[in-house]
């Protein structure tokens, strides 16, 4: 085992001990092959040297046990070990890096909004995904439970063009919604990281500094020459049809449409990381976690396509149930998208809808 500078890592090489960040967080178990994506997303992190065996004189990494394999490795594992996600997340982790400068520039500098620049750093993460199964595994194993407000930010962005794209909407209104979702937090620059990153209950004075977020960015982007609607998915991106949320309480036919969306974006975002009190939820889980939150808080057109695109995603995917069986899912139920009819493995089917199981995580 010998120690190599990040300048000297190499494609090939196997790691002989855990990668982390200074703060602790595991960016690579050990033996795992480096690759050049890999490599990237150590130098993302600023890790200045990493332990890697020396294949003369060390063990060969250990065969996995037979529950690690591939064929009953979770479906999150699967997803992992793939070459296609490495690439995505260095890309991504490059390109959340490059928002947060670009973000900081004209905010210091009180200068212009580089929209060109914007779209250009998520234009390698649109389209890189060929089918929507794809895009929705590669952002649900991108989370960790300390996502910056620059990494939310991209994945709203790029989950609000997808819901547009479901709407049909024409290239030009895409690359507007994807601004928006770019833009709708860039309020929480204003906000302390103290009270951003506070691990602990936020005081009730803290998290009213955090709720007023909306107002600042929409002050940050008032006079910035940006299409109306993304400054208004700034300020309503908190609202909610039935009156619930704010800053300003409004109603449906008040709020803006691209808030509208961002707002289903932003929230599945956010139930998909990973918190310090629980594992990101899985596609199943997040859409109960919407019909239970009640779907009169966002535009009926709006949430059922969302939902109804992302249960479709997972037709026929395999997935383990609540107390623990493994099944089918063989056919949705629309007016419940969150409780499929499924066939257990030994060919008992069950309706969800009319059983106390749910979906717990996919196969």
């Amino acid at each position: 085992m010998r120690e190599y500078l990040i300048e000297d890592l190499k494609p090939g090489m196997i790691t002989a001990a855990a990668v982390k960040t200074q703060r602790g967080q595991l960016i690579i178990q050990p033996d795992v092959v480096l690759t050049t994506a890999l490599i990237s997303r150590i130098d993302f992190y600023g890790i200045k040297s990493v332990q890697i065996k020396d294949i003369e004189t060390d063990e060969p990494p250990a065969a996995a046990p037979a529950a690690e394999s591939p064929a009953d490795a979770s479906y999150s594992q699967k997803v992992k070990s793939s070459q296609a996600f490495q690439n995505y997340q260095a890309d991504f982790e490059t390109r959340t890096n490059s928002l947060k400068t670009i973000f900081n520039d004209f905010i210091n500098s009180g200068g212009t909004v580089n929209k060109d620049a914007l779209l250009r750093e998520t234009a390698s993460l649109i389209g890189s995904q060929k089918t929507t199964i794809e895009f929705f595994d590669m952002l649900h194993n991108m989370r960790q439970d300390d996502d910056s407000t620059y990494a939310h930010s991209l994945n709203v962005a790029l989950i609000s063009r997808m819901i547009g794209i479901w709407l049909k909407f024409p290239e030009k209104d895409l690359d507007t919604l994807t601004l928006a979702g770019l833009l709708h937090d860039i309020g929480k620059t204003k906000i302390p990281d103290e009270i951003l990153n506070k691990q602990t209950r936020l005081t009730d004075e803290e998290f009213a500094a955090i709720r007023q977020h909306p107002r600042y960015g929409y002050d940050i982007l008032r006079n910035q020459p940006l299409d109306s609607r993304i400054k208004k998915a700034a300020l309503m991106h908190h609202e909610r049809c039935d009156g619930s949320g704010y800053p300003l309480g409004l109603t449906l036919d008040d709020i803006d449409d691209y808030a509208l969306i961002i707002a289903i974006a932003d929230v599945y975002d956010a139930m998909t990381a990973a918190r310090s009190y629980r594992e990101p939820l899985c596609p199943f889980q997040v859409i109960a976690e919407f019909e239970k939150d009640g779907l009169q808080k966002y535009k009926p057109k709006y949430i059922l396509t969302f939902l109804e695109h992302i249960a479709t995603t997972y037709q026929n995917n395999r997935v383990v149930l609540s107390d623990g069986q493994k099944a089918k899912i063989v056919l949705l139920n629309r007016n419940h998208l969150s409780k499929p009819l499924v066939q257990l493995d030994n060919g008992e089917g069950i309706d969800l809808d009319k059983s106390p199981l749910y979906i717990k995580s996919l196969i």
